[in-house]
């Protein structure tokens, strides 16, 4: 009966996310080019932009357009400014960049994967894209103040009817006295390319809402937080934070079902600053979207991560009477990452000791990660589980997965144990673990992957490695991996 029960939520997800967006249409039809610009509101023509470089694009044969190069802040621990354009386009588009500052000797295009093939042609590199694509050009492998380039497909026009929020291009403001954008239930809110929002939204108890188009939130802090919510779609939005907050995540979601996230950008470069953060929810999709952070990328965690809520149980003596659950049915595809610092990939971890929970059927699929940076020994992974604080992972699958560079961290780290910095007791455990084919380009220097257990009872089981490729060899044991294998490990297989 179980399995019924869960198809019946997965349709009833799928139907409400249809009936959100059913009334957006296409604005060009399938046949012909197109190219889609937008303007930067006057409240950040100069405060927002940088002059690293200058990019251009049009149709092919059709005249040049200039596009707006943003400041985008990155690595919170050097805290540098890169750049990043966005335009949208159907068909053929062609793009030149000029490198303002100083001269270069080589262009590079992250992640390795990207179909874009850039030529120069003395101070100009220019390309062409016939599909759209996220990704980043490096001036003299220069990763901190690079170029990122959202080239995106042509959005669908805002929704009509009842309950509809439209942001035109422009300069938004939330609320006098507030940093947030309220949301109610059954809202559908779309920002038009150009419309900038300088504050954050929150979804706290809503349910059927989505928010879409080409519009931006600029240095919102938390930029869209879910709690309690039901039925959420969200999709095409760009979010830019600096550091200006701690904690200052592009998407956090909280004992939150039926959620779907399509083509979500996120640039973040504060202290504990997450892409996408999924604890205690269900059926969750994320499909498409390029993260570049300093923390994190996608994280699933099993805590219910609400300080408020337990100062009001301290305060009251009322616990919660509904009280977080299970982490499940989550579904991480077509993804492409930046790690300034942290995990790409993690699973668990946290958890809460006085209600045990699990985190289980959870699908990491199709993901480019062009640069891992890790430097705390605990934690290093991009391809990462840890079981701590009596939480129990089962039936995790990492497929598809593309490592361009580790600067400093593991490749794999796999591990049910007890923390003593965070973890006030051991996990119960990890069983059921498939990676397949994954590739490492070798670069960098990682340090040896880990798959280990703690006891009988906080052991690693069944865990499959199959078609791992690193350095452009397919390896097939431990030592080939460079897998350090721990006590309590049970029916590990490299095939």
């Amino acid at each position: 009966m179980r399995k019924y029960a869960i198809l019946r939520r997965r349709v009833g997800m799928s139907l409400a996310v249809v009936a959100l967006s059913c009334t957006l249409t296409p604005v060009v039809s399938a046949a012909e080019d197109a190219l889609q610009v937008y303007s930067v509101p006057k409240g950040l023509l100069y405060s927002a932009h940088n002059d690293d470089f200058t990019v251009r694009v049009r149709k092919p044969g059709g005249p040049w357009q200039d596009l707006y190069e943003y400041r985008v802040q990155v690595d919170t621990d050097t805290k540098q400014n890169a750049s990043m354009v966005y335009f949208d386009f159907q068909g053929t588009v062609e793009i030149e960049v000029q490198k303002n500052n100083g001269r270069f000797d080589t262009v590079s295009v992250a992640p390795l994967a990207s179909a874009v093939k850039p030529e120069r042609q003395g101070s100009i590199v220019r390309m062409t894209l016939t599909r759209p694509e996220s990704f980043s050009l490096q001036f003299n492998d220069d990763r901190l103040r690079n170029l990122h380039i959202l080239a995106g497909a042509m959005p669908a026009a805002a929704p009509k009817g009842p309950n509809v929020r439209v942001f035109e291009p422009g300069l938004h403001l939330p609320p006098e006295g507030s940093d947030v954008f309220p949301v109610k239930s059954g809202e559908r809110i779309y920002l038009a390319g150009g419309a900038v929002l300088k504050g954050s939204f929150a979804l706290e108890g809503v349910k059927d809402v989505s928010i879409s188009g080409r519009g931006m939130l600029w240095d919102p802090g938390r930029g869209i937080d879910l709690d309690k919510a039901q039925n959420v779609a969200v999709s095409d939005l760009i979010l830019i934070n600096s550091d200006r907050k701690d904690a200052a995540r592009v998407i956090n979601i909280r004992n939150s079902s039926n959620v779907a996230l399509r083509n979500v950008t996120g640039f973040t470069s504060g202290k504990w600053s997450d892409g996408i953060n999924i604890s205690t929810s269900q059926h969750v999709s994320v499909d498409g979207g390029y993260l570049r952070v300093s923390d994190d990328a996608v994280v699933i965690y099993a805590v219910a991560d609400c300080p408020l809520c337990r100062q009001r149980a301290e305060q009251t003596g009322i616990p919660d009477i509904n009280p977080p659950g299970d982490t499940f049915d989550i579904s991480v595809r077509n993804l492409r990452i930046w790690n300034d610092v942290a995990h790409a990939l993690y699973i668990g971890h946290f958890g809460d000791n006085a209600h045990p929970r699990t985190i289980r059927d959870v699908t990491f699929d199709n993901i480019d990660i062009a640069n891992l940076d890790e430097d705390d020994p605990d934690w290093e992974g991009a391809i990462a589980a840890y079981s701590g604080d009596s939480t129990r992972i089962r039936n995790i699958t990492f497929s598809n997965i593309r490592i361009d560079r580790i600067e400093e961290g593991k490749l794999i780290n796999i591990v049910a144990g007890n923390n003593a910095r965070y973890n006030k007791a051991p996990g119960r455990g990890i069983d059921g673990v498939t990676i397949r084919n994954v590739t490492f380009s070798g670069e960098g220097m990682p340090s040896q992957s880990i798959i280990s257990g703690l006891s009988a009872k906080t052991a690693v089981r069944n865990v499959t490695i199959e078609n791992l490729n690193i350095a452009g060899q397919r390896v097939d044991t431990p030592q080939g991996a460079d897998l350090l294998v721990g006590k309590h490990v049970e029916n590990l297989q490299l095939r």
